[in-house]
């Protein structure tokens, strides 16, 4: 964050952005910087508390942050799964068509950012983020299972879709383990 922070400010940046890096052997390197809100902006407002559009639109009219010169420590884990209208089994490829029936999990720590809805049509020039699942705990297993009991109360009927491959990512021995490596 202390990195993040000295390059927004060495290049007089004053905005919501992402400041992204890699980790190599327990070094990290920097790898870019988006001068805007992520896909994952949802993870980092539910392990700070903070509302980074709220924020984007204070700086925006001239106010300060909420917060002050310090952002809330981080705390718990959050995890997100995007939700695509692809066919893992098919190598990821797209899929189109009319969602006929959707039901997105919730309870305390599950947030889903959708823009679609029963009768939606997935079209030919689309995007294929139909939604994101995001859920927060204490610690990264409880995230992770949090997520998988969200997954599992997820109905998604009509397009082929990623739902699965969450599953079997989040069950996998390795990212049980939290063996991850760029």
């Amino acid at each position: 964050a202390d990195a993040a922070c000295r390059i927004a400010k060495q290049v007089g940046y004053l905005n919501a952005g992402t400041v992204e890096f890699i980790l190599e052997g327990g070094e990290f390197y920097f790898l870019e910087m988006n001068t805007r809100l992520q896909v994952e902006h949802p993870v980092t407002e539910m392990t700070t508390g903070l509302d980074l559009v709220a924020e984007q639109i204070r700086i925006a009219e001239g106010e300060p942050l909420s917060f002050g010169e310090t952002p809330p420590a981080p705390r718990g884990w959050a995890i997100e799964a995007r939700v695509l209208a692809e066919d893992p089994a098919a190598g990821f490829m797209p899929s189109l068509g009319r969602i006929e029936r959707v039901r997105f999990p919730q309870g305390p720590g599950v947030r889903n950012d959708a823009g679609v809805y029963r009768g939606f049509e997935v079209p030919v020039y689309y995007d294929s983020l139909l939604a994101k699942l995001v859920v927060w705990a204490g610690d990264r297993d409880g995230a992770r299972r949090r997520m998988l009991r969200a997954l599992d109360e997820y109905v998604l009927e009509g397009v082929s879709h990623n739902l699965s491959f969450h599953r079997w990512l989040l069950a996998h021995p390795e990212f049980v383990a939290g063996n991850l490596s760029t």
